[in-house]
């Protein structure tokens, strides 16, 4: 499938996965907005108890951590996108 399919699949809570990836266990899932308490003094100091953030794209990398995610230019125009 098109990277427009699965955003639209991200966006309703499903798992995707492009199998053109090299690693293995690497998928993306949709974070919606909120927010989670503040832990450090700087984010205390500027936001209080709490750090509202915006709905992004998460990735669970080969090694099993989460980070945010940004599409290359070969995500964008792959056709290699499946649903997990």
């Amino acid at each position: 499938m098109t990277f427009g399919d699965a955003l639209s699949l991200l966006k309703c809570g499903e798992i995707v996965n492009r199998s053109g990836w090299n690693g293995k266990g690497m998928f993306l899932y949709y974070v919606p907005a909120n927010d989670y308490p503040s832990i450090t003094d700087a984010a205390k100091k500027h936001f209080g108890d709490t750090v509202p953030y915006r709905d992004y794209i998460a990735i669970r990398s080969v090694n099993g951590e989460v980070v945010p995610w940004v599409a290359s230019q070969s995500d964008i125009l792959a056709n290699d996108w499946s649903l997990l």
